[in-house]
């Protein structure tokens, strides 16, 4: 075995970045994959040569994996089927990576000519020979911690562009990079933030469109003061800034950066959003179609929401919550659509958008598609933006429908939380996120990772809450409703909340508090084929989704399986256990006749409470060890990760604070820290748990950054040495909870 002669330690990481690190199922393997792709890279001499020309031919070699999606339709199919429904059950281990962190794994990777290209947290890059696993070059971007705090969920990064020898990667600081395919060296790098004093960060994949790589970034979140959003086309050969999109129009009397802004400012009306407006990030899902010469990407929430009560502004704040077309030669606009005009619930429009021919009345249509995070899946004729259809694919409360006529959902009482709290689906996490959804053009279904859930949603300051501000959160508050929802508990922070027994009576009677689904969609029936659940009680991050022409859907759950179903039955086939939690979407590629499906595994991202691990996710068994896995026919069993042993509470220190000191940091907290920190497993470290060395050195970490390195950038620019030590006080007091707690079990 060759695992025998390369054997390293295996422990958990954060933000430490080690080497790379390969297993495989086999010496014999090993020998005669490595050979087939060297024989295939011959061929090809120059890495990484994705062209225009390649691209349109992709389904001629169904061997490669070219773009995120795969090819330029993005919808993440493969028309591979040496491993198909009749022998899926043979599938087994072929070889492993370890990317040397341990955050959240949202990329997709691409393979070319053998080669294997991902990202990795904060913009990490890695190229692998796709045969062996075996570590060719590792970019790192080395960004400024100041970064990592900026970033709206954990450090995740959703993966590279590949194009002419090129491999292109946003870094988290927003910096955007060009390193040559063959060694990973630098050829050019950009900053692509238009103002440093917003919190900017990129977490999304670049594109290439015609002749520019285009980029957008992340930051709507961030509190009162999101980041304004914009997509930006740069050439690709030196990284000059050839045009800029802005998104939503400036503050009022700002000179207006692309003519489509005038027809934006309209919506939003004066008082509507104070001096700031901003949101609307791009931060995922960009497509190209190369026939039409448009880019097509979505945008995110417009922000502040605090300042956009019901009742105060009736404003559509465009360009947030849309789709949108754009020429990749000039940056000038073609056409948009707005999925939840005046949104209030934060339902993004970047989800992955997937372009398809379809039959649809007797006409054969040119449309993309995308499963919105407001829980309607939209069609539109991608060169008009003329809305098809508009049908929900799952449970959906806000809105009792679209007008097809005005192309508008029909908002129902639901909607207006603004007098008191209420209860929407689908929640702010979304009927359907980032995770990829896939169509397969053979069975003519798109299957979508669905999570049907509910949010209480209300205004802070209406509601006698403490917390008037919530870092990440956008002064709207919202509580998911899953097993952890109790309102007597939330009331002292949050004010009065509906109880459970309320909640639960709005629900079909069939859903759980939480159900996560995976779902066959017929797009032009508009009708669920078939499902299954794959995770319920708490919010899970189950992962997305590949199709194959071996009547195949592949999907990776938190609890750490890769489950295999058939396509046009659901019927489920096989489930491997990896040990990690699977959130990114698996792809499928071939080499030397033997054909590998390969995924990225690790837990993190997800908003609000990034770090928390739910129940039944791998992560809580095992250390959340990031790694590509590769699978074969008639491969071995996967090496399980380190398992993860109990970590015990500690006694708490004395202190002298009251119970005011109390209060005012459990509000700080919530405000500033509970959006990375969480109580209980998670990637970031449990405060409850903090050892008397740390806090002893507490001001110092907060205020002072001493544990930068690590990740834990200072605060000291929103946090004052009174709030900070009242932090601490809140800390000590759930530390004695947890403490006490953990004695009586014993």
């Amino acid at each position: 075995m060759l695992a025998a002669v390369s054997i390293s330690i295996r422990v958990p990481r954060s933000l430490v970045v080690l080497a790379g690190r390969v297993r495989t199922a086999s010496l014999v393997g090993l020998l005669s994959l490595t050979g087939s792709a060297a024989t295939f890279a011959a061929q090809s001499p120059v890495p990484g040569d994705v062209n225009a020309a390649r691209l349109a031919a992709a389904d001629h070699e169904p061997g490669n994996w070219l773009t995120l999606g795969r090819d330029a339709r993005q919808n993440y199919f493969s028309p591979l089927q040496t491993v198909n429904a009749a022998n899926v059950s043979r599938l087994g281990f072929a070889w492993d990576y370890d990317l040397g962190t341990a955050r959240g794994q949202e990329a997709t990777p691409i393979v070319v000519d053998g080669v294997m290209y991902t990202s990795g947290n904060v913009g990490l890059v890695y190229a692998v020979n796709a045969a062996t696993g075996k570590q060719l070059w590792r970019f790192d971007p080395h960004i400024p911690f100041q970064s990592v705090r900026d970033g709206c969920c954990d450090t995740i990064n959703r993966g590279v562009a590949v194009w002419r020898g090129r491999v292109y990667v946003a870094s988290m600081d927003g910096r955007l990079h060009a390193l040559d395919a063959a060694t990973g060296k630098e050829i050019w790098s950009v900053d692509t933030i238009a103002d440093h004093a917003l919190p900017y960060s990129s977490s999304g994949a670049p594109i290439v469109a015609h002749d520019v790589v285009v980029i957008g970034n992340s930051g709507g979140d961030m509190g009162h003061v999101g980041a304004r959003g914009y997509v930006s086309g740069y050439d690709l050969a030196r990284g000059t800034l050839k045009w800029r999109f802005y998104t939503v129009p400036p503050a009022p009397g700002k000179p207006l950066e692309n003519p489509e802004l005038a027809l934006a400012a309209k919506t939003w009306v004066p008082g509507s959003s104070g001096s700031s407006r901003g949101g609307a990030t791009v931060w995922d899902g960009m497509t190209y179609d190369p026939a039409l010469n448009l880019l097509y990407f979505g945008t995110g929430n417009a922000a502040p929401v605090s300042a956009r009560k019901p009742g105060t502004e009736s404003g559509d704040l465009l360009f947030a919550c849309s789709i949108l077309a754009v020429n990749p030669d000039t940056g000038k606009m073609a056409w948009y659509y707005q999925t939840t005009p005046g949104d209030r619930y934060d339902y993004d429009a970047t989800q992955k958008l997937v372009l398809a021919d379809l039959e649809i009345g007797g006409q054969l249509r040119q449309v993309i598609m995308q499963a919105n995070k407001n829980g309607f899946f939209y069609i539109l004729d991608r060169r008009t933006g003329q809305l098809v259809s508009a049908k929900e694919f799952t449970y959906v409360t806000w809105s009792s429908g679209v007008d097809l006529k005005t192309g508008r959902p029909v908002l129902s009482s639901q909607a207006d939380f603004s007098a008191k709290p209420k209860s929407v689906f689908p929640s702010t996490l979304g009927g359907h996120s980032w995770q990829p959804m896939s169509f397969d053009p053979v069975t003519k279904l798109v299957y979508i990772p669905v999570v049907e859930l509910q949010d209480i949603l209300f205004y802070l300051e209406n509601n006698s809450a403490r917390i008037k501000y919530v870092n990440g959160g956008f002064g709207l508050g919202a509580v998911l409703v899953d097993d952890d929802y109790n309102a007597a508990g939330l009331k002292p922070l949050l004010g009065p909340l509906p109880a459970l027994s309320s909640v639960e009576a709005e629900r079909p009677g069939h859903h759980k508090l939480v159900r996560e689904v995976l779902r066959a969609w017929d797009p032009v029936a508009q009708k669920v084929v078939w499902e299954h659940e794959t995770s319920s009680g708490s919010r899970h991050n189950d992962g997305g989704i590949l199709s194959t022409a071996g009547n195949l859907v592949f999907q990776g759950r938190s609890s750490g399986e890769l489950v295999a179903y058939a396509a046009d039955t659901g019927k489920e086939l096989k489930s491997i256990q990896t040990g990690g939690h699977i959130m990114a979407a698996p792809i499928a590629y071939a080499l030397g006749g033997a054909q590998y499906i390969a995924v990225q595994i690790g837990y993190g991202g997800g908003g609000m409470a990034i770090g928390h691990i739910p129940s039944g996710s791998a992560a809580l068994k095992y250390f959340n060890e990031n790694r590509i896995v590769a699978f074969k026919l008639d491969g071995g069993a996967v090496p399980m990760p380190v398992a993860r042993p109990p970590e015990p509470s500690q006694p708490p220190p004395q202190t002298q604070a009251n119970k005011a000191q109390i209060e005012r940091g459990e509000v700080k907290f919530t405000e500033q820290c509970g959006r990375c920190h969480s109580f209980g497993p998670s990637v970031t470290p449990d405060l409850r748990r903090l050892t008397p060395q740390l806090h002893a050195i507490f001001n110092d970490i907060v205020l002072g950054g001493v544990l930068a390195p690590a990740g834990m950038e200072k605060f000291g620019d929103l946090l004052s040495k009174e709030d900070v030590e009242d932090i601490h006080a809140y800390l000590i007091e759930q530390q004695r909870v947890d403490y006490a707690a953990q004695q009586g079990k014993k």
